[in-house]
């Protein structure tokens, strides 16, 4: 997990104010300057968005205060990296079909007849939602988190910056009340998967996960609609059962699996520090 520095060693306020403001300031700098390049559709300037404000958010102070590495903000490949992202993305794709199966158990929602993308889109598609996680996840749980969880501690840094990345959502198409809280929910969750594992590795592995699968189930992703494969996901009962035009996210089901996950994570996730990182 990621460990507190001792206390002789410990950042002062000031010093963790500076590093957080200058991540935040690079930060918005790569999300101002995501928007000069002529991006075509709402998926693809999200994503072009969000990894360019993480890319640079991170990037920057870490050359400026640390050393310059991936391990400074939750990317340093370990001998548990691989397993990591492989338990996130089960864990993610699993949860969302849970939560798709149930849908369709209980009748709520069947499969239609829909346009699909060509081969080359669905795998484009797909790429767009891993890079987009990425993004968020530098974004929202790198280094300035990793300077947070040290100085503050767990509980006071996850709890606000899930709640952050909740209402960060709430401009989505189709946006409801349950999807955002479901959405800080998954925030929380996200977070404490990179506190447990020390590093990015696993939170990314989840966001990809359920990003990808409900997609290539047919369902909207956070207001997003993706024709993946030749069928969608059609709702038959109401919004709070099925999310909706949201998406399976603003369904209750989706709260219920995403609290089940942190007991998957609590198992999964390493409790070592990170080692041979770089």
């Amino acid at each position: 997990m990621i460990e507190p520095l001792p206390e002789e060693s410990g950042l002062k306020w000031g010093e963790v104010a500076l590093r957080v403001a200058v991540f935040v300031i690079f930060g918005a700098m790569g999300a101002f300057l995501s928007g000069l390049f002529p991006v075509a559709g709402a998926l693809r300037r999200s994503v072009l968005f969000t990894f360019s404000a993480g890319v640079l958010a991170n990037a920057i102070p870490v050359r400026i205060f640390e050393n310059a590495q991936f391990a400074d903000f939750g990317l340093g490949w370990t001998r548990s990296a691989a397993r990591e992202l492989l338990n996130g993305l089960a864990c993610g794709a699993g949860a969302a079909a849970a939560v798709v199966g149930a849908m369709l158990l209980f009748q709520w929602a069947s499969f239609e007849r829909a346009p699909a993308e060509t081969a080359v889109g669905a795998v484009a598609s797909s790429v767009l939602l891993m890079i987009g996680a990425a993004g968020e996840e530098m974004m929202f749980h790198g280094y300035a988190f990793r300077v947070l969880v040290r100085r503050l501690g767990a509980f006071a840094t996850i709890l606000p910056v899930g709640m952050v990345f909740g209402l960060a959502h709430m401009g989505n198409q189709n946006s409801t009340l349950l999807g955002v809280v479901n959405t800080v929910v998954w925030g929380v969750l996200l977070g404490y998967a990179c506190y447990r594992s020390g590093a990015l590795w696993m939170p990314i592995g989840m966001h990809f996960g359920w990003n990808v699968l409900l997609p290539l189930a047919g369902a909207n992703l956070s207001g997003f609609t993706m024709r993946v494969t030749g069928y969608a996901l059609h709702e038959n009962a109401g919004g709070v059962l099925t999310g909706g035009a949201y998406g399976p996210e603003g369904s209750f089901l989706t709260t219920i699996a995403a609290i089940a996950l942190f007991r998957a994570v609590w198992q999964l996730a390493s409790n070592e520090p990170e080692k041979d990182a770089r």
